[in-house]
Formats: structure tokens, sequence, C-alpha cells
């Protein structure tokens, strides 16, 4: 309703176009694979906790599932836990630090009763959010910022860790900039003060290789919708030994871990989607590198007064925010979809609010330039043709819009 309503104010009508769609990182087309694998699979339907046959056949294709997962990230099948979504997982972690039985366990000899909780300023709104509700509980919750790139300040995270450090959570990749963080080093620094490390990895995870054991990390988080799986399952790595708390309750299921029936259907998807990222994801990663840089070439090359953000090498390799002076991101959004091009403005979760980037404001970008910022998220699915027949038509929106402003355009 909300963009109808916009639509009509603008005088715009919609067009017999392309369909381009550049927003991968907020959910991805099922791959083809995982939809043949979804049909067939429609046929288990038994409760993997029966002990029958139908229930049988169900549990079977859910430990496949745990085995493909955990080979993918270096786990042991036993460390692998479906959730419901990444949100869930990250949720999971941060209200750890609320349950009475986690507070008691130790960590280097030391109770986590009164430890405190450390993350980012550009972290994904359900992991701030969360931190924000344990912290109106009484728990102590630390900021670290980050530079112009979106990298954490590895001074200022140095400084604010200590003994009293209970858990540190650093997003692996960012949704909105696509900035890279240096997750063993930061793993690391929290080990040698004794506090446990998460990462969410959300966006990471299947973009570029992982290894829970080379990185070093207590808990990650990750999504199926996010690598061309189906939407409401992911899945959390809890290393072996350390402290862990069920989030939801009410039953024995993956081993007491988290409660309800488990989305068997959905659990299947995310291993066929697995099983397709280990085949494609290194050739995707390529491709992905050279479509951002003619994209960022294009847009340079047509467009005065941008700004590129986030990380200009460590970055995800089908990212690219670009602020636009003398434009507003919404109505960039609008315009680009009356021309068959999907975009974001930036996290999903989000888009719905009229608030500022906190990612963009964190690194520094004025505000009025992030109003007018927008995200380019590629996959699988694109090619060399859509990437330049979108850097046409951001070049003649960007020009109509500008036109109409009364925004400053000097970036």
């Amino acid at each position: 309703m909300k963009q109808k309503i916009k639509t009509k104010i603008l005088g715009l009508r919609p067009g017999k176009n392309r369909r381009i769609y550049l927003d991968h990182n907020a959910t991805t087309p099922l791959h083809p694979q995982v939809q043949k694998a979804l049909v067939k699979a429609m046929k288990v339907f038994g409760n993997p906790s029966s002990l029958h046959r139908f229930g049988r056949e169900a549990r079977a294709a859910v430990e496949d599932t745990r085995e493909k997962v955990a080979e993918f990230i270096n786990a042991h099948p036993e460390e692998i836990i479906f959730v419901g979504s990444g949100s869930e997982a990250n949720n999971t972690v941060i209200n750890l630090f609320s349950c009475a039985a986690f507070r008691k366990c130790e960590i280097q000899s030391l109770p986590l009763q009164g430890r405190e909780i450390i993350t980012t300023t550009i972290e994904h709104p359900c992991l701030l959010e969360s931190a924000a509700c344990i912290a109106e509980k009484g728990t102590i919750v630390r900021y670290v910022g980050v530079d112009s790139t979106g990298k954490i300040n590895m001074d200022e995270l140095k400084n604010t860790v200590s003994e009293n450090t209970g858990l540190v959570s650093v997003m692996a990749a960012n949704n909105e900039i696509g900035t890279i963080q240096d997750i063993k080093t930061i793993a690391g620094i929290v080990h040698e003060k004794g506090g446990l490390f998460h990462t969410d990895a959300v966006q990471a995870v299947g973009k570029f290789p992982l290894d829970v054991k080379a990185l070093d990390v207590d808990y990650l988080s990750f999504s199926a919708h996010k690598i061309y799986g189906p939407k409401g399952i992911g899945a959390l790595y809890v290393k072996k030994g350390v402290p862990f708390c069920p989030f939801i309750r009410g039953g024995h299921q993956e081993r007491g871990r988290r409660a309800g029936t488990e989305n068997t259907l959905g659990i299947i998807g995310l291993g066929k989607a697995v099983e397709m990222r280990k085949k494609e994801m290194a050739e995707e990663s390529r491709r992905l590198v050279g479509l951002k840089a003619r994209f960022k070439k294009g847009i340079e090359g047509s467009i005065p007064d941008i700004r590129f953000n986030g990380h200009p090498v460590d970055s995800l390799p089908g990212t690219l925010n670009v602020s636009f002076a003398g434009a507003e991101g919404e109505a960039i959004l609008l315009y680009l979809d009356l021309e068959g091009i999907a975009i974001s403005t930036g996290s999903a979760c989000a888009s719905g609010s009229l608030d500022p980037s906190h990612v963009l404001l964190a690194t520094g970008v004025p505000r009025e330039q992030v109003h007018g910022s927008i995200r380019i998220s590629m996959g699988r699915e694109t090619s060399t043709k859509d990437v330049d027949y979108a850097i046409a038509k951001f070049s003649s929106v960007i020009k109509r819009l500008r036109t109409m402003s009364t925004v400053p355009k000097g970036v």
C-alpha cells in the first residue's frame, strides 16, 4: 500500500521491462536443485522423533543434512543445531546470559555471573535489539565502533575486552555494506581474556570459505535463504564443550537444545543448498567480483557526485553500497523498480523504517548522504547484460531525481 501511494504521488507508471533481481542480501531465489529436492522431500512427512518407519525416514534426512552442514564449515555434526532462522540463532546466543544455569557456568575458573557482553555498532537489528533487551534486564552491554570502511576498531576492542567479558559478538560480513571482518584475530583477542566468541555469519556462509576450527569461534549463526535455500530454517554452530542453554524449551529435539518438531522439509532444503554451495561457491565468487568491478566502473563513469561505502577490498563479492548526492534512497528504489530492477536501501529487516541506516552512520557517512544510499547485491543468476542494463537505468533515474530534488548534490 505504501509503495502504491508513493508511486501515485510521484506520477509513476509501471513499465513492461525486464526483471533484474539485485537484492540477494535480503533473500535469494531457490536454487533449481533445491526446488527439486523440496518437491521430492514433501513425501517425507514423518516426525523425526517417532520410532516407526516414517519417523526413522525423516530422522535420516535430518541427520544427513546435519553432516553436510558440519562438513561445509569444518564442524562435528553434534555441534550443529537446527533453528528457525539466523535471527533465532543470534537471539539464542545473546539470550544465553538470561539463563540462570548458563550464568553459573565457568570460563577459565570464573563464573559467567556478572560478565559483560560486547558487540559492534553495525550488527544486524536482530542482534542489537536482543542486546538492548538483556541490557534492560541488567546485563552490561558495551559497543565497539568501526572505521570509515566498516572495519572494527581493533585498538578499541582490545581496550574494551577484559576479564569481565563473558561474550563478544561480531558479524563476519555486514549485510548492508559487505565489509568482511578479521574474525580469527578478533576471536583470539576475546579468548586471550577468557571470553566466549560468537559470529553472525548469515551473510558470509556460502559466499566465501569459513572454517570454524581455523577461526576458533565458539558460536556461529547462518540461514538457508541467503544461500538459495528455503526460508524458515537456519543453523547454529555450538563448539563442543562451551556453555549452552536452550532458548526454546519444551521438548527433547536437537539433543534437548532446541525444542519443537524439526522442520524436516526446510532442513532437507538446507542440505541441498549447502551441497550446491560446495560445488558452485568458488566459481560464483570469482564471477561476482568481476561483475561488481564492472558495476562500480559503470556507475563511476556515468554518474557524478557519488560515494561507495564499505571496504574497497575486504568485501562480499556481489555487494555494492552507493550514496548518491541529491537523490533520496527510497525514490531511487521505486523508480528502478518500475524499470524492472530490484535493489534495497539497506537491511531488509529495517526497510519499513524511515530511520537512516545505523551502519552507514556508524561509518561516518553524513546523514543527508545516508538517506541517498542504496545497496546492490548480486547473485548466481546475475549476468553481464543485467549489470549493463542496470547501469544505464541508474544513470537516467539519478539524473531525473536530481532535477527534482532540493537536496545538496555535493558529496
